[in-house]
């Protein structure tokens, strides 16, 4: 494919806006490694909410999308789709805890709601596998989708395609920090979304497709349109909505998606002004993630099954790319070798926006933790600030490298996704209760973490899970053997000292029954560790999640319902969204007078 000199000026001006933004608050960012990380807790919800959507918004994300729909509909999606569940317990739930304890990163919380040698340990580890291991293979299947890409449009091999992109994607992080992503994540959003409804178009509009009609009437698509899955299949019924409604979304650990809220979404919660802003940046991205976003991918991932049904028409169409490269996951930006002039440019600078964004977010989330976690806390404590922010952009560097190095061994997207969400079954549970239940102690994580890892990795690499069982068992086989192993450690093993317990009380004033040992002890010793002015939201935080998940979920079978031809049904699931949102108003209203 050759770029007319529209398309490499676009490309261009990009680049020159995200180095300028970088260039224009390294000075800031610089000052601190509160600065460098969290830019001084000062951002406000809509600015923090378009970043997580930015982030999550990256070059494999469309590749996954795709794959899923080709082999296993439009419904397979749910795999992804019933994350929506975790995402708004935090919202309005965890978000105002996370900001309460104004630790840096959300490892750092290790260290104050445990203590002694386990809390240390869980900290440090912690901070080495998932910055450097878990951080890595992310970035690596965000830049094999960025490998393919370079492949199919511009026949770039994984070396220049890759080496192109980091580049300019590692400078642009060294200098700007935290500040700098988020600046310009909200550009990079307004590209990327752009880019992919632009694609879109263009997808349907191909003479083999014949507009969104011919499409939807396909034979390689009619039974591909499902938004929800056949509940007549059982093996479908069961890995597709049983499991992940069952145990998949308060059970798994994912980046993006983690139960009660972690890594890089906890580090934006961590940066708003205030525990509102919190909720509101948590809760924006909800919308925009699962309600806007899927369908411009899901168009063009089900206009690729008519210009190229299977594998072997991606070979034929593509004969300079390795076969260790060729999957389903590549249909997406075959379909995007159509584009003409000019929307090429603008397509090919959102796919690059994408990386940019999730890239140099990954690359300071796990600089936070490698630095403030570990060089920080157990090898130079004594160093200045400055020292701290070199070794930042430093360790952003390596990690870049790194991620390149993996990325040009890796095959397909779909394949990552689901080993990173075998890798961290059955810990979600815990990471949802430690918040609400003093017995919890660093023990349970460390039992937790270890065990999820090597049963996972027994299940994958060997033979011993049961041949007769359907695959979509190992799931919740992992997390029930987890959760009995995490579960008998806690009550095996010492409580976490009073001290502990009763200045982590005194900071996020979680409330309910689970702390009632707690505060009942240390009441009766005349030390009074709760704030009678913070009042119990759990439960109406619960049914707010509950709300406002039933509002995001109609806004995205109403929008798939419009797409496909039934304005009728699209209408009362537009009601449905629009009372819920009544309902949720009124509940936020409530819910946030409550935590002033």
């Amino acid at each position: 494919m050759t770029l007319a000199t529209i398309d490499i000026a676009i490309i261009l001006f990009f680049f020159a806006i995200t180095l300028a933004i970088g260039l224009y608050v390294s000075r800031s960012s610089g000052q601190s490694t509160d600065e460098f990380f969290l830019s001084g807790r000062s951002m406000p919800w809509w600015l923090l909410g378009m970043s997580m959507v930015a982030t999550t918004f990256s070059t494999d994300t469309p590749n996954l999308v795709t794959d899923i729909v080709r082999q296993n509909g439009v419904s397979g999606n749910w795999i992804w789709w019933v994350f929506l569940l975790t995402g708004m317990l935090t919202v309005f739930v965890y978000a105002k805890l996370w900001r309460k304890s104004s630790v840096t990163t959300d490892i750092e919380f290790y260290e104050l709601r445990y203590g002694g040698f386990p809390a240390r340990f869980l900290r440090g580890f912690r901070a080495l596998f998932l910055g450097l291991v878990f951080n890595v293979l992310a970035m690596s299947a965000v830049s094999l989708a960025a490998i393919k890409i370079g492949a199919v449009m511009l026949d770039l091999s994984p070396i220049q395609t890759i080496g192109l992109a980091a580049v300019v994607t590692v400078i642009f992080s060294s200098l700007g920090g935290f500040k700098g992503v988020v600046y310009t994540d909200f550009v990079l959003f307004f590209v990327a979304m752009i880019g992919s409804i632009g694609a879109a178009v263009v997808a349907i509009n191909h003479p083999d497709v014949g507009g969104l009609s011919g499409l939807l009437t396909h034979e390689a698509v009619i039974d591909k349109i499902a938004i929800l899955p056949d509940f007549n299949n059982r093996d479908v019924l069961i890995s597709l909505v049983i499991i992940p409604l069952a145990v998949q979304w308060w059970a798994a650990w994912y980046p993006g998606s983690e139960p009660g809220g972690g890594g890089y979404i906890a580090q934006r919660m961590l940066a708003s002004k205030n525990e509102n802003h919190a909720m509101g940046a948590t809760f924006f991205f909800n919308i925009l993630h699962y309600a806007l976003r899927p369908w411009p991918w899901i168009l063009v991932a089900l206009a690729s099954l008519i210009v190229f049904p299977d594998l072997d028409s991606l070979r034929s169409a593509f004969p300079n790319v390795a076969e260790g490269k060729i999957g389903h996951d590549m249909a997406y930006p075959a379909m995007l070798t159509f584009l003409p002039a000019g929307l090429l440019g603008l397509v090919l600078a959102a796919l690059i926006a994408a990386f940019m964004s999730t890239i140099s977010t990954h690359l300071n989330w796990g600089a936070s933790y490698l630095v403030n976690d570990f060089y920080k806390r157990f090898i130079r404590p004594e160093a200045s600030e400055k020292e701290f922010v070199l070794a930042g952009r430093i360790t952003t560097f390596i990690l870049m490298f790194l991620a390149a190095i993996m990325a040009l061994v890796m095959q397909n997207a779909l394949q990552i996704f689901e080993f990173i969400l075998m890798f961290g079954a059955g810990t979600g549970l815990i990471f949802l209760l430690r918040w609400f239940w003093w017995r919890i102690n660093a023990w349970s994580e460390i039992a937790a973490m270890f065990s999820s890892g090597i049963i996972s990795f027994i299940f994958v690499f060997t033979n011993i899970f049961p041949s007769a069982w359907a695959p979509y068992w190992r799931f919740p086989l992992i997390v029930g053997i987890t959760s009995i192993i995490w579960i008998s450690v806690t009550f095996l093993t010492q409580p976490e000292s009073q001290k502990t317990l009763r200045n982590f009380y005194r900071r996020i004033q979680p409330g309910g029954n689970g702390w009632k040992l707690v505060v009942d002890s240390a009441a009766a010793e005349g030390d009074q560790i709760v704030d009678k002015k913070v009042k119990w939201t759990l439960p109406s935080g619960i049914l707010a999640m509950l709300i406002a998940t039933a509002m995001v979920y109609s806004l995205l079978f109403a929008t798939g319902k419009l797409l496909f031809g039934q304005p009728s049904i699209a209408t009362v699931l537009f009601v449905i969204a629009a009372f819920a949102a009544f309902l949720l108003f009124r509940m936020w209203n409530k819910v946030g007078k409550e935590i002033i």
